[in-house]
């Protein structure tokens, strides 16, 4: 997968924009982050991660997630997207929207 590829794809979600974080492409939901690339420019930072979720990611599919000190202590995952398809990324891409859009947004998505 690409930026370009996860970018095409939570476009197509309600709220979901364009924007640059750390000067890095990111897509944001109601100004709030829902995903970007690392300055590496293979790495998807994906936040609402927990702890314990991302350990067990990073222990079971090491060449695929990781974090850094740097994100330590944050809800945060990386994910090499040169190793990543959709079916990795998709599901933690969509419960962070879910997390960030309004109720409204989440409505019309789920058909209510």
């Amino acid at each position: 997968m690409t930026f370009d590829d996860v970018r095409a794809l939570a476009l197509a979600w309600p709220e979901v924009e364009d924007g640059t974080s750390y000067g890095t492409p990111a897509l944001k939901v109601r100004k709030k982050l829902l995903a970007r690339l690392k300055e590496d420019g293979d790495s998807l930072v994906l936040p609402g991660v927990p702890s314990d979720e991302r350990a067990t990611l990073v222990e079971s599919r090491p060449r695929l997630f990781y974090f850094t000190d740097h994100y330590r202590d944050y809800p945060i995952v990386l994910l090499r997207l040169s190793k990543a398809r959709r079916a990795d990324v998709e599901p933690l891409l969509r419960r962070q929207w879910r997390a960030l859009a309004s109720k409204k947004a989440l409505a019309g998505f789920d058909g209510g």
